[in-house]
């Protein structure tokens, strides 16, 4: 029997486009099709609600049906688990048929579709994401007291948490991502059961460990969060270079954010928990799968303890907008608050003279062009990076010994 829960607010998803005509399609009246998850639990926390999923009695290819009859976009993106995603509005919606487990290995799962709401709620992961919503009339149904645990800044497991565990190992990070978005603190039960099975974490996907890992390390408490991993040994399969003192780090750098006005960020984060050697970036990279530009950000990042110079645009130059301010950040470089919203946006401007310049001013066709372009380029910068042509062929003519 489902527990006691609070409803939704009135009209919660109401200023989604199509939502309303979504919800009659899936039958939300009759009760064949309900809202489910992160949208019910952050609609009952006050937070903002990114996306809407929906949990439905209805079989994958009459979801398909019923939204081909009315003329909207359905893509399969995971039939043999029972899930369509329907695009209205360039807003995805992922429609998911109930489920029970028939099997699991810790990173897939064999599942058969069932009518009972319960059921599919009993295979979820933790009790605030197991909460299911009529739209129409802001009914929730709660099996698990999740809405309680919501309320009282407790992230636990449904159930036992080392069956859940084998089920998705992926739920070890799970658990901490969500802890530092709604935990007071870390449950007990599910702190042990995390540290008993952290090396589990190795047969997972490189893809979905940098997914979960990013998110978690840009939640709001993921300081205290990440100590308990590094005091836990989550960090040893996957990261073993983050050492006792990286809490530390990310603890000044969430203060250096949150002094600059600057948002959280996944990438700027994991280079605080790294020892500062530019070098490990590209084992890093390859290891998480981070895209090229990922991991060149994170090498300047981790670059860190040398000096930015007193126009930080000439560190962004050469590292690029981004990266200049993470060195600053994880420097607690006080200027970093002047010059966050500059180098977020900021764009490297285009010299003023080229190499045809300097083979006018005399210099011999050859490598010694890119060479003293070079040399230009670097009193440019040094100079502010002046748009106007005189006075950057002033600089060049001053570089060449014209002057």
């Amino acid at each position: 029997m489902a527990e006691p829960a609070p409803a939704l607010p009135p009209g919660r998803f109401d200023d989604r486009p199509g939502f309303r005509r979504l919800a009659r399609i899936l039958g939300t009246q009759a009760d064949e099709s309900r809202v489910v998850g992160g949208a019910v639990r952050d609609a009952l926390a006050g937070l903002p609600v990114s996306d809407i999923d929906f949990a439905t009695r209805l079989k994958p290819d009459e979801v398909l049906a019923r939204l081909a009859a009315a003329g909207i976009r359905a893509v399969p993106t995971g039939l043999r688990h029972g899930t369509v995603t329907a695009i209205l509005h360039d807003a995805p919606y992922e429609i998911t048929t109930l489920r029970a487990d028939v099997a699991t290995d810790g990173r897939h799962a064999i599942v058969a579709f069932t009518d009972d709401w319960q059921a599919d709620a009993a295979r979820r992961d933790f009790t605030i994401n197991a909460l299911y919503a009529n739209p129409a009339t802001g009914e929730v149904w709660d099996w698990f007291g999740g809405a309680a645990d919501l309320a009282s800044g407790t992230v636990r497991f449904i159930g036992d948490p080392y069956v859940r565990i084998a089920e998705d190992h992926l739920r070890i990070l799970r658990f901490f991502r969500f802890s530092a978005r709604f935990a007071a603190t870390l449950e007990p039960q599910g702190l042990a059961a995390c540290a008993a099975r952290a090396n589990d974490l190795m047969a997972l996907s490189r893809e979905r460990i940098r997914d979960e890992l990013l998110k978690l390390l840009a939640a709001p408490r993921a300081t205290p969060v990440v100590e308990a991993m590094i005091a836990h040994g989550l960090f040893r399969p996957i990261l073993p270079e983050v050492g006792p003192e990286a809490g530390a780090r990310l603890a000044g750098l969430a203060a250096a954010e949150a002094a600059a006005g600057v948002a959280p960020d996944g990438l700027r984060r994991l280079a605080a928990l790294l020892p500062p050697r530019p070098q490990l970036a590209a084992d890093i990279g390859a290891r998480l799968r981070l895209s090229r530009a990922a991991s060149r950000r994170l090498g300047a990042a981790l670059g860190w303890q040398a000096p930015v110079p007193g126009d930080p645009r000439a560190l962004a130059h050469a590292v690029g907008g981004e990266a200049a301010l993470d060195r600053m950040l994880l420097a607690a470089d006080p200027r970093a608050a002047q010059w966050a919203g500059v180098l977020a946006s900021w764009r490297a401007p285009r010299m003023p003279v080229s190499g045809k310049d300097l083979i006018a001013m005399g210099v011999a066709p050859g490598p010694d062009v890119s060479r003293l372009l070079r040399d230009v380029e670097q009193r440019w910068v040094e100079a502010g990076f002046p748009a106007d042509r005189a006075e950057a062929l002033a600089l060049a003519r001053a570089t060449l010994g014209l002057a």
